[in-house]
This record gives structure tokens, C-alpha cells and sequence, in this order.
């Protein structure tokens, strides 16, 4: 009777620690799902009005839905969703929205490194629990590569028009987004959910 209720109290932790893990990683997975939904919506939606800006302004339009449109999409996803929603660049035009923090520069780094090595961009991703001071996060990011569109305004000189490099100027006097050839990893959509419980 002890022996079986010794070996009892060593299986079942053992079972319920499985089990937990189990219902962890089936809840990480479907954090990951609804972050790559989230992501691709965002980026549809900032897709379309991009297009429909241009189509109506021109380039120099463009540049305002980048430096207005998308922190208001991005924001208004982030209310509806109580996650932080947001844009990372490798090389970033507007510090204040686009700079990455330390977590988002290692996964930018191993997305340069995926690159590379000949994955695509289409559908790289990375998601990650971590612990910062603050508590649990699940951590999503979704590549952003460039197209031949984007040359207009973040290509190299000769590919920029004169009057997107006059707006971008006076707009952004510290901007390092530019450089870029079509292909290239120019950032990611960032995604970050608290996590209560597991």
C-alpha cells in the first residue's frame, strides 16, 4: 500500500506537469495562429490604403499614410486586440515609432540570417514566450520584405524621384530607411500579448 501510493506521488506530478505542458503549447500555438492572422490583416490593410493613396497622390501621399496611416491601423488593431501592434525597420526612418527593441533586433538578426540562407520571406516568422520585469509575454514577429513599389521611397538615389526625396527630408531629417533593393528584409510586424496564466 505505501509502495503503490509512493509510486502514485511520483507519477501523477509527472502527469499533471505533462498534461500543463501539453495545454501550454497548444495555447502558444494558437497565440502564434492568431498573431500571424493579426500581422497579415494589418499588412493588407495598410496595403490597400498605400495603394489607394498612391493611385489618388502619387508618392509624396504614400509617405503620409507610412508616417500617419500606419500607426493609427496599427493602434486601432492594438486597442481592438489588447495586444501592442506595432512596425520594426532594420533601418529606421522615424525613431520614435520604428526602432527596435533589444528582443526584436535578435529576431531581425536571425531573419537576416534565414535570408541568407535562402528561406523566403513570405512567410518567416518567429514567436516566443519570454519573461521580462513586467511579467510573461508572447512574443510574435512577421517579416516584412521589399517590393518593387518600395523602391519609390525607401530604394536607392537613383531610384527615389526628386520630389520623394525633397517630402522625405523635410519629414524625416534622420532617416536611414532608404539603400534598400527588392528582396531585401526591411523589418517586421511586431506583435506583443500579455500573458496572465498559461
Amino acid at each position: 500500500m505505501n509502495k503503490s501510493m509512493n509510486s502514485l506521488g511520483i507519477i501523477l506530478p509527472l502527469v499533471l506537469s505533462l498534461a500543463n505542458a501539453a495545454i501550454a503549447a497548444e495555447n502558444i500555438e494558437q497565440r502564434r495562429e492568431g498573431a500571424m492572422k493579426t500581422a497579415q490583416s494589418f499588412m493588407q490593410q495598410l496595403g490597400n490604403t498605400m495603394k489607394s493613396s498612391m493611385k489618388s497622390g502619387g508618392p509624396e501621399a504614400a509617405i503620409k499614410v507610412c508616417s500617419e496611416q500606419a500607426p493609427a491601423i496599427a493602434g486601432e488593431i492594438s486597442r481592438n486586440k489588447g495586444w501592442k501592434v506595432t512596425r520594426v525597420g532594420t533601418r529606421v526612418r522615424n525613431p520614435m515609432l520604428g526602432m527596435p527593441d533589444a528582443w526584436e533586433q535578435q529576431v531581425l538578426a536571425e531573419f537576416q540570417s534565414r535570408l541568407n540562407s535562402g528561406e523566403a520571406l513570405q512567410q518567416m516568422s518567429f514567436a516566443e514566450v519570454v519573461t521580462e520585469p513586467n511579467g510573461k509575454y508572447f512574443r510574435f514577429m512577421k517579416a516584412i520584405g521589399i517590393k518593387p513599389q518600395c523602391l519609390t521611397c525607401h530604394g536607392s538615389d537613383s531610384d527615389i524621384p526628386q520630389a520623394v526625396h525633397a517630402v522625405l527630408r523635410m519629414r524625416y531629417p534622420n532617416d536611414e530607411a532608404t539603400g534598400y533593393k527588392v528582396g531585401d528584409l526591411r523589418g517586421a510586424v511586431s506583435i506583443k500579448q500579455a500573458i496572465k496564466s498559461m
